[in-house]
């Protein structure tokens, strides 16, 4: 009876964990596991969600040593890319460039026109998740003395995963070696880099992201990158006869980068009596001049049956279609 229960307490013992954690990673094993993922890495990825100034974002970064980076952020009705490559910064996201450029006709024209095309900025205007991507700030910020309890058993993804927990956040690494990190789950009202409410998971490391700088650049300091931006500089109905000839003199603010069309000039004529229109007509603008350059079109203005006018103004409209 004593080898008999002897033998039910050794295959009852076998079925649990051994005592004080053994034969699990050690937690130094674990830190250094989480932080070498970030420093000793060539590569890897953060995507999840924070929140920043009232507002709830996505995002999905690929961070490519030793000074490159691709992201993509969004949220209800913005979505931002940013390549950076070196000091050199690339977006694209027309709804983002629309909520930062002025309200005046100039600035709405390079909204336009820039379309859904890459623009060069400066690497400064693209936040820098430092607590985040780096090793040793991700060290001092998490781990250490900032860790207050071991949870083990838990998994992340289907993963096997230890949490190593603090007041600042919950800190998810594989179970196994080389304990990359696995997820990192900001505690309530908790503010790191500027974000809260952050809940990330980090993956493919060591993978090559292809990350290079885009072609076909709006550089916003070289208006001569940008498609056509014509503007009506003056209008004249002095061969307005029998046909009607209107003529318009533009000129570009943009260049000649393609788009998505022809920029097109509509003229109206107005009554100057009623104010109502009795006639128009339009054109493309053909070929395409150079930046800050000139170039005049016209053509005939039909007018609406029955219409009878002594006096009349004649205006012009240029319709940019910006890029694509």
């Amino acid at each position: 009876m004593a080898v008999l229960a002897g033998g039910a307490v050794f295959v009852a013992l076998s079925a649990c964990d051994a005592p004080f954690n053994l034969g699990q990673p050690s937690t130094r094993a674990l830190e250094n596991g989480a932080s070498d993922s970030l420093s000793a890495a060539k590569s890897f990825e953060i995507s999840g969600s924070y929140s920043e100034s009232g507002d709830h974002w996505s995002i999905d970064l690929q961070v490519a040593r030793p000074a490159s980076e691709h992201m993509t952020v969004s949220k209800a009705d913005v979505n931002l890319e940013a390549i950076i490559v070196g000091n050199d910064a690339y977006f694209r996201g027309n709804q983002f460039l629309s909520q930062h450029m002025g309200s005046d006709t100039v600035s709405r024209n390079l909204v336009k026109a820039a379309g859904n095309a890459w623009w060069k900025g400066s690497a400064d205007q693209v936040p820098r998740l430092t607590d985040l991507t780096d090793g040793a700030g991700f060290r001092a910020t998490f781990l250490g003395t900032a860790v207050s309890q071991r949870i083990d058993h838990v998994t992340v993804d289907g993963v096997e995963a230890v949490n190593l927990s603090g007041p600042r956040a919950d800190v998810f690494v594989a179970a196994t070696p080389p304990y990359h990190l696995l997820r990192v789950h900001l505690k309530k009202d908790v503010v790191i880099d500027g974000i809260v409410e952050a809940d990330f998971r980090f993956g493919k490391f060591d993978q090559d992201f292809q990350i290079a700088a885009p072609k076909d650049v709006i550089d916003f300091s070289n208006l001569s990158t940008l498609p056509p931006i014509y503007t009506v500089l003056s209008v004249s109905s002095t061969q307005c006869g029998s046909p009607c000839v209107v003529s318009a003199k533009l000129k570009n603010l943009g260049g000649t980068r393609a788009a998505l069309g022809p920029s097109t000039i509509t003229f109206t004529m107005t009554n100057s009596a009623s104010g109502k229109s009795v006639g128009s007509c339009q054109v493309q603008v053909a070929p395409n001049v150079g930046y800050n350059a000139t170039t005049t079109v016209s053509c005939p203005i039909s007018f609406d049956s029955g219409s009878q006018v002594s006096a009349a103004v004649v205006t012009a409209k240029a319709d940019n279609p910006g890029g694509a």
